[in-house]
């Protein structure tokens, strides 16, 4: 009887690349937009000076974040961009109390569907 490697383990380390990127990006959006967020409440609301500290924090969290990736920085920021668009947008629901619309769902569909072919896209060697 022959011994066939099953596609099995392949799926599913592609699924954990898939997943493991996918979360990476998210941490590092909500790293950027904290970071963005609290200078916006004190500059915009009259909320503590004391908020900038917190804000450098999260913001070079973003930046070494973005260190994390395997791929060329160039790919990552270009896909991360996707994403960041998507978690913006729920930030704006969840956060800011705006509810999305149809096509702001249409547009994050099209950002993520992008940001997956510039990362899972075939390379030159």
């Amino acid at each position: 009887m022959e011994n066939i490697a099953s596609p099995l383990p392949m799926a599913h380390g592609l699924h954990m690349e898939i997943t493991k990127t996918f979360g990476l990006f998210i941490i590092t959006a909500l790293a950027e937009i904290i970071g963005c967020y609290l200078p916006y409440l004190w500059l915009k609301e009259g909320k503590s000076i004391w908020l900038l500290l917190p804000a450098a924090l999260s913001l070079a969290a973003f930046a070494w974040l973005l260190t994390l990736h395997p791929q060329a920085a160039g790919r990552v920021y270009a896909a991360y961009g996707g994403v960041y668009i998507s978690v913006a947008l729920v930030w704006l629901w969840l956060i800011d109390a705006v509810r999305p619309t149809a096509s702001d769902w249409i547009g994050v569909a099209v950002c993520l569907l992008g940001s997956a072919i510039i990362i899972f896209g075939p390379r030159q060697i």
